[in-house]
């Protein structure tokens, strides 16, 4: 097991340095061609980066015109080049690569900003510039363009954040006033109020309703938390959209218990967190339930326990397995970890004994929560009595740029310092008539994608 670790570190370290290497090339190479902010650059922007790089955005600076992006170019070329910015932390050279959200640069985008900088980032024909792209406002909801007004809302209580404080879980629980049982399709969340997304560091919303939480068949595994986690908010990460055929089930008389994690930023802050969420129509069910899970990354302990054991001036590794105990997709990984947190892997060692490592993040950053959402035709498809093995690393020396002290002896806990190790996995469960027919749809698919004739 540590000699396959060291091995997927040192790939990993020697794609980064190739990344730097093609940088440094690319600046100090002649373009081919000329290159120009309006005409090859912008386009660029606009589907990777303005997301944050807007006026009024998250980011620190704009990207949305030459007059903007200018100033940065040398910074800009700085972070493209080492693959650093967007921030999109999967392995491109291991597990699937096929993903919904994937806002990385590919080779030719990569190179196509350094040639632009190497040639003193010409702005171009100002007729060749893109429409502006329409962004919607952050107080309004990011999914209304695709579902219109959120069918419910359920606001958190208000929380002031003194200037000075120690960092605070503010965990209430407010009713969801549903009266029937709806299908969700879609979820998304955000923190409210002026300064409220600088003092949350993450925000969850539990679902807890009247039935047996067992719909991850998760109960007496120690490794996994089902317990009607329902949404996570953190920086990069808004909302959640069920795939067609599968939604998240709400019951009458249900409950939203929150759990915002505030810290101080030197003024006073007001602040409170709302969730939308968007159903299907009535008497439009979806066939399959989806839960939200936490799967741990290290053994033998209970979730939220206290056992995770990171020494000083080394690096760690931890594992666990699960076993599924029902036929299951996995619709997405997110990595969750602190500041000693280096990477993660999740495997699929399948009944017949074959393994296969599903994703793998090498460059794990805590600035960004990426969830990494699988396209249709790749989410894995997992038979009964598959395992998923989580295998995490934590860099506690002072090579670790973000360690704040590697003399420190490391745990398990909600501060920043502390440290965590789980995986966030949406799954959709089926029974097996309707798995091995969608077993059968994904192989059709695949094979009409290979020239494959049906019959």
């Amino acid at each position: 097991m540590h000699a396959r670790f060291t091995r997927w570190v040192r790939t990993s370290a020697m794609t980064l340095g190739a990344a730097g290497a093609v940088a440094g090339v690319a600046l100090a190479a002649e373009p081919s061609k000329t290159v120009t902010f309006t005409k090859d650059v912008a386009p660029i922007f606009q589907s990777k980066c303005e997301g944050c790089h807007r006026p009024d955005g998250m980011a620190p600076m704009s990207l949305a015109s030459y007059e903007d992006a200018r100033p940065w170019a040398k910074s800009i070329a700085a972070r493209v080049g080492a693959r650093q910015m967007p921030p999109w932390h999967i392995d491109k050279t291991i597990g699937i690569q096929k993903f919904k959200n994937d806002r990385s640069l590919n080779d030719d985008q990569i190179d196509t900003i350094l040639q632009w900088v190497s040639a003193s980032a010409p702005k171009g024909d100002p007729k060749d510039m893109p429409p502006a792209k329409v962004w919607p406002n952050e107080d309004t909801w990011q999914m209304t363009n695709r579902y219109g007004q959120p069918d419910l809302v359920i606001k958190s209580p208000e929380y002031t954040m003194p200037a000075v404080a120690q960092d605070a879980w503010w965990r209430p629980t407010v009713p969801t006033g549903l009266s029937e049982p709806r299908w969700v399709r879609a979820i998304e969340i955000r923190p409210v109020g002026k300064g409220a997304r600088k003092i949350t560091h993450h925000a969850l919303a539990r679902l807890v309703q009247p039935e047996d939480m067992d719909p991850a068949l998760f109960t007496n595994d120690p490794n996994v938390s089902g317990d009607g986690l329902f949404m996570e908010w953190a920086v990069g990460k808004n909302g959640d959209e069920m795939r067609a055929d599968a939604g998240r089930l709400m019951l009458p008389n249900s409950k939203i218990t929150w759990e915002m994690h505030y810290h101080a930023v030197g003024e006073e802050v007001n602040a409170h967190t709302e969730l939308a969420v968007w159903f299907y129509p009535k008497g439009q069910e979806p066939k399959h339930r989806e839960v939200l899970a936490l799967f741990n990354t290290f053994s033998g302990s209970m979730p939220g326990s206290r056992s995770l054991d990171i020494p000083p001036n080394q690096v760690t590794t931890t594992e666990s397995f699960v076993t599924l105990k029902e036929n299951a997709r996995i619709e997405n990984f997110q990595a969750h970890m602190h500041l000693r947190g280096k990477g993660m892997s999740m495997e699929a060692i399948y009944p017949d004994g074959k393994r296969e490592l599903l994703s793998q993040v090498t460059d794990f950053n805590f600035n960004w929560h990426n969830m990494y959402i699988y396209d249709d035709d790749v989410a894995p498809l997992l038979p009964k009595g598959t395992i998923l093995h989580f295998l995490a690393w934590y860099d506690n020396t002072k090579s670790n740029k973000s360690n704040p002290d590697p003399d420190q002896w490391v745990g398990w806990g909600d501060r920043t310092v502390d440290e965590m190790g789980h995986a966030w996995i949406n799954i959709t469960y089926y029974k097996d008539d309707e798995f091995k027919a969608e077993l059968a749809k994904r192989t059709a698919v695949t094979s009409t994608a290979n020239g494959v004739q049906q019959q």
